[in-house]
């Protein structure tokens, strides 16, 4: 069996849009057009695609398969443009960006201003997500690079992407003034505290950590937004665990940060389809990332050397 691979990605196009209008819509044609390639396609797969009705198109269980595998194409074939637009010099390209949010808040916007001034012509595409979506989006070739987290190792659910960790750092303790911190007991001495919950994942590694120290913690607030953690914390609603790099990002002037090795490290890194780091545009993306880390590390150090 031998299926056309332009086919192949207008089906693709189809399951996307719900429907045969909407993928003509996208593509520029007519309906009967895209109609016509759909009946080839089924002709050559031995059976049909897609189930339509009133409402639209649904795949069927082969076009499910099928459209597992056209995921790859697309991946491989944008791959391939970016790789031959690149042979003659960096001066096109597009690569697109997937981070999750406090990452695309805060070091994203310097790294792709400083691409920007680099490669003027590069185009970059940012989208907000936590890792599980970022990562999906790799694998379904809607993304690049997803800048990603995983507490004390890489993120679950990474399948056969490649990873390339970028920064390992410390998760601190963050109390209200007043405070007496953690006692001779560590964690176990905040056993009775109410605590600031961030994103899933985050709380997940928080109930974790508290769960191994003897108790589960009472989340009574919870927000992916480390600003607000920090202005409830500063108010006195509770205590929290926040990752030095948000914390680095912004520093509410009223609220204790106390290292407490029970909280464990997260791992900051990229995640992409196996080669992708060898198309220019990527690479280009990806060594941004780096020095920009390279950079802030260093100024971190310096404070931190200059702290009472």
């Amino acid at each position: 069996m031998t299926l056309d691979p332009r086919r192949v990605l207008i089906f693709r196009d189809v399951v996307r849009a719900g429907s045969i209008t909407g993928a003509a819509r996208v593509l520029g044609w007519t309906q009967p057009a895209v109609s016509q390639h759909l009946a080839r396609l089924e002709r050559d797969a031995g059976g049909p695609l897609l189930l339509r009705g009133p409402g639209g198109v649904a795949p069927t269980e082969a076009g499910r398969a099928l459209l597992r595998r056209a995921d790859v194409v697309a991946a491989e074939l944008h791959a391939a443009g970016e790789e031959l637009a690149a042979l003659h010099q960096l001066r096109a390209g597009r690569v697109r960006l997937v981070a999750f949010p406090s990452a695309a808040a805060t070091l994203v916007p310097d790294v792709l201003g400083a691409l920007a001034e680099r490669h003027p012509e590069l185009e970059v595409g940012l989208d907000e997500a936590e890792p599980p979506e970022a990562m999906a989006a790799v694998v379904a070739g809607d993304a690049d690079l997803a800048l990603v987290f995983g507490y004390d190792g890489p993120p679950e659910g990474l399948g056969a992407l490649a990873w390339r960790p970028l920064l390992d750092e410390p998760v601190h303790l963050v109390v209200p003034p007043g405070h007496a911190g953690p006692g001779p007991r560590g964690l176990a001495s905040l056993a009775g505290d109410d605590w600031i919950g961030g994103c899933v994942r985050c709380r997940t590694h928080l109930v974790d950590c508290c769960v191994a120290a003897g108790f589960t913690p009472a989340v009574r607030h919870t927000t992916d937004d480390y600003v607000v953690v920090q202005n409830l914390v500063a108010r006195g609603l509770g205590v929290t665990a926040l990752p030095e790099s948000a914390l680095a990002a912004y520093r509410h002037p009223d609220v204790r940060v106390l290292p407490l090795a029970e909280l464990g490290r997260r791992l900051v890194g990229l995640a992409h389809r196996p080669g992708a780091e060898a198309v220019p545009a990527t690479a280009a993306l990806v060594a941004q990332l780096v020095a920009q880390l390279a950079d802030r590390s260093v100024e971190q150090q310096a404070e931190r050397a200059g702290e009472p």
